[in-house]
């Protein structure tokens, strides 16, 4: 008698929030009161292994329902599907879901809709890494190239990358592999660390984690900026001073500037030697960052926490508007378009420094960056990840940090667990904390 294959049975989702606003955690020029959520999904199947996939995408409060709606109405694309089909083949889910011709008007391939393609596919990435038993840079670094190349979407970018330009690269890039792979393991991956910057601390508070980060090992803080110029100047001068000439000090607007503001305000903060201004405007507006670059050099351009696809990636690096390119692990369509990203990025000789923080973001795009140094670009080299000391201790398998370097997770998947009892207690309206949360404040919301 055949056996009946293991089916995806379910796919549960939850709205986990964090009130990370009532410190100040993560504000900014745009953002002054965020509070870090996920819009989560477990993907449960009836395979005897007992694996499941778990992905989210993050948001910053409110609308985080909506985020989870959007997750929920791909169900039915996803329930039902072969278990060993689907880890076989992501792209093919991809190709569904991208594709639905009623769901795709909420997009096309932007926005809400594709934020939940996006922590669906990451979900079936982290399922197949688990059935592998491998953690899943390592599962990326070590498939077939020619595997790789078809669960890419090269439709809108093959006038800037052809499959034979992808495999080229992946081919490419396996050159050494195996002792970088070794010196990953043993050296991590350098990071970068936002902790100290936030608009909404103080300069005494900035000052001590400026001075901590460089204990720690991080040749790189960063600082956000935009709300106020006097402002900006004065903590920019207490930065540097906190940490000395020889630290890179990037700096983030946030988009909350105009093309002329950008450059008034970049260069006006051009004393300080910043290393980056990360997104000075729009994230859609390529032509002006283009501007913008040209017009505050040596300080180089860097954005796409917000780039809403490959495509937008596409015309930013076509046009030569940026200097550094910020993947999102969880902002555009999976792995799978991050694949295509990574693989642009590597096409134009840009290095890519992600963005991370939020919920879980550190977690994830570690394995993104580690795959792109094992396999494709072949470097660190003015390359470094996003670290925010904020809510690891709500994942099952949390970033390990060590002189300012990320350490290679171990675990099978792709890091993205988060613990049973974090989202019973942050689940809301009704997890633990948010009932006692409202209790404590008279039964208001």
């Amino acid at each position: 008698m055949t056996a009946t294959p293991a089916r995806i049975t379910a796919v549960d989702t939850y709205d986990v929030r964090f009130p990370t606003s009532r410190e100040l955690d993560g504000s900014d020029a745009m953002n002054p009161d965020p509070d870090y959520s996920a819009a989560y999904v477990v993907l449960r199947t009836d395979a005897h292994d007992g694996h499941e996939g778990h992905g989210f995408t993050f948001t910053t409060g409110r609308g985080n329902d909506v985020q989870v709606a959007a997750i929920g109405a791909l169900r039915p694309h996803i329930v039902g599907r072969s278990v060993q089909e689907l880890c076989a083949d992501p792209g093919s889910l991809s190709r569904d879901l991208i594709g639905d011709s009623q769901l795709r008007w909420l997009g096309p391939e932007k926005g809400v809709m594709h934020m939940a393609i996006g922590a669906a596919l990451n979900a079936v990435w982290d399922l197949a890494a688990k059935r592998e038993d491998k953690p899943l840079w390592q599962l990326l670094a070590h498939v077939d190239p020619e595997w790789l190349v078809s669960q890419v979407d090269f439709r809108y970018i093959a006038d800037a990358l052809s499959p034979e330009d992808a495999l080229r690269l992946l081919r490419e890039g396996r050159t050494g592999v195996a002792g970088r792979e070794t010196a990953l393991l043993e050296d991590g991956y350098p990071g970068y660390t936002t902790s100290p910057g936030w608009l909404g601390y103080s300069d005494d508070k900035l000052t001590r984690l400026a001075k901590q980060a460089v204990a720690d090992g991080f040749t790189q803080i960063k600082l956000k900026v935009g709300a106020d110029l006097d402002d900006d100047i004065r903590r920019l001068r207490t930065a540097r001073a906190a940490v000395g000439d020889g630290i890179r000090i990037a700096i983030d607007a946030n988009q909350r500037w105009n093309v002329d503001e950008a450059i008034e305000w970049t260069n006006a903060l051009a004393m300080f030697d910043p290393y980056w201004i990360e997104e000075p405007t729009s994230p859609d507006d390529i032509l002006g960052h283009a501007a913008v670059r040209r017009a505050v050099a040596p300080v180089k351009v860097a954005t796409g926490e917000h780039v809403q696809n490959r495509i937008v990636f596409k015309q930013l690096l076509q046009a030569g508007a940026i200097d550094v390119l910020q993947i999102d692990a969880a902002r555009v369509g999976g792995v799978n378009e991050n694949l295509a990203i990574l693989l642009l990025a590597a096409k134009f000789g840009v290095p890519v420094c992600p963005h991370a923080g939020g919920v879980g973001l550190c977690e994830l795009v570690q394995h993104l960056s580690m795959f792109d140094y094992l396999a494709l670009s072949g470097t660190t080299e003015n390359r470094v990840i996003e670290f925010v000391d904020h809510l690891h201790e709500h994942f099952t398998a949390p970033v390990i940090m060590r002189e300012g370097r990320y350490r290679a997770p171990l675990a099978p998947g792709f890091s993205a667990t988060m613990r049973e009892e974090s989202i019973a207690a942050y689940h809301y309206p009704d997890g633990t904390f948010w009932v006692a949360d409202r209790a404590a404040q008279g039964g208001t919301a």
